[in-house]
């Protein structure tokens, strides 16, 4: 296990960071690079757009790599996402500018978004489910949530490529080529993530199958549907919240408060590397409490906190910024160190890798999607502080919250032990 869970840990903090360089570079720099005729909002709003397109592409990749996954076995689908996202990032960062090649930039980058968010929508359901069906009940949570801590690894590897590379270069420098690096940069860490994938064992319990789906997306819309919208709905505040203070908050940061780059992003790598480390500790609580009333904790928390945390991102302090992030991500990290393996645990193993793909990725869109596209609207029309932001958050964290309280709970009950015969 200990092994197995290294693996895919590595395999998805590889697979998001490659998502989230994209999203870091749109809060950044992508707008005036490619959308140039735009005003300064209207050029992030654009850049947003394009980020939003990869949410859209996922629920695809859970479809395409869910069918391979439940034909031909989760393995499969870790080295083909891999390679779709690797490639597609490293060709992200070799893509002209729209002062080189005019329209055609923002629509390369478009269709090149659109396969990374292809791949990623194959890579977490292969990965979660290849550690879940391996892992002992008992422990099935923790050892769930090994995957669920890559994307912090890629995230901060994300951030802080562009965080030295923003500190060692001129602003020109970075806009001219420094902002290319972090995509290139995905091309070895493709590699280096195919070779420990390549020894792999297959899920047992998928060999364990006899009557494999033949179309599983077909089994789970006829009878699974209801189940696919609310774990879709429940995990949309999970979502909003992460790319609000991921992506979102950049922006916010650097071109209303005049926040600099690096404080920004030291800020939210700090917060994001204590929700890493809190990630095995949830966990632990789920495989002990059940997974339902952490996910229900999580949601409280959200609504409870959105608004004070664009209270203390307005306020353009550091250490008031970086608390109202942190706090955020300790809500969100309460309900989704434990989604690894409660979505797995909702449906049956011949359609698990479609159902809990595609209800995890449709949650991407309606979370992920659209937060940093409408944030970014709801603050320029807003204040100095951003409260339809915060309202926003809250509604979707009051949507989740009823739909998480619809769902059953699925963690294993323990067999009691059997009383020693007396004689």
């Amino acid at each position: 296990m200990p092994r197995l869970a290294a693996a895919s840990l590595a395999g998805t903090a590889i697979e998001f960071y490659d998502f989230f360089v994209y999203g870091t570079a749109a809060a950044l720099v992508l707008g005036p690079l490619f959308f140039p005729t735009f005003s300064p909002v209207a050029g992030t709003l654009a850049a947003f757009g394009t980020f939003g397109i990869g949410f859209v592409a996922r629920p695809l990749g859970s479809v395409l790599f869910g069918h391979l996954g439940d034909r031909r076995g989760r393995r499969p689908v870790l080295v083909i996402s891999l390679l779709l996202t690797g490639a597609s990032t490293v060709a992200v960062g070799c893509v002209p500018t729209y002062g080189s090649i005019g329209t055609a930039a923002p629509v390369l980058l478009l269709v090149l978004r659109f396969l990374q968010g292809l791949g990623l929508g194959g890579e977490w359901g292969g990965a979660v489910l290849l550690t879940a069906e391996h892992a002992p009940p008992g422990r099935r949570a923790l050892w769930s949530s090994f995957p669920q801590v890559g994307p912090v690894f890629g995230f901060v590897l994300a951030n802080g490529v562009m965080l030295a590379l923003s500190a060692a270069l001129s602003d020109a420098q970075f806009a001219q080529w420094g902002w290319r690096v972090p995509f290139w940069a995905a091309g070895v860490l493709a590699l280096a993530g195919l070779w420990l994938r390549s020894s792999l064992a297959e899920s047992p319990r998928f060999l364990e199958i006899d009557d494999h789906a033949r179309v599983p997306l077909v089994e789970v819309v006829r009878h699974d549907w209801r189940l696919v919208l609310l774990t879709a709905g429940a995990l949309a505040v999970g979502y909003a919240v992460f790319y609000a203070v991921t992506t979102w908050s950049l922006a916010y940061a650097t071109e209303r408060l005049g926040v600099s780059r690096t404080v920004m992003l030291t800020c939210v790598m700090a917060a994001v590397v204590v929700e890493g480390a809190l990630t095995p500790l949830m966990a632990l609580l789920g495989d002990r409490y059940g997974r339902r009333p952490m996910c229900l904790a999580g949601c409280t928390a959200c609504a409870l906190w959105m608004l004070p945390m664009v209270a203390l991102l307005a306020t353009g302090e550091p250490l008031l910024m970086f608390l109202g992030i942190l706090g955020a991500l300790i809500a969100f990290i309460t309900m989704f160190a434990v989604i690894a393996a409660y979505l797995p645990e909702l449906y049956e193993a011949r359609v698990r890798c479609t159902g809990a793909a595609v209800g995890y990725n449709l949650g991407g869109v309606l979370g992920g999607a659209l937060t940093p596209i409408v944030a970014t609207a709801l603050a320029e029309h807003g204040g100095r502080v951003p409260w339809g932001v915060g309202a926003y958050l809250t509604g979707m964290a009051l949507l989740s919250l009823g739909c998480f309280a619809l769902l059953p709970e699925t963690r294993p009950v323990p067999v009691p032990a059997m009383e020693p015969a007396t004689g």
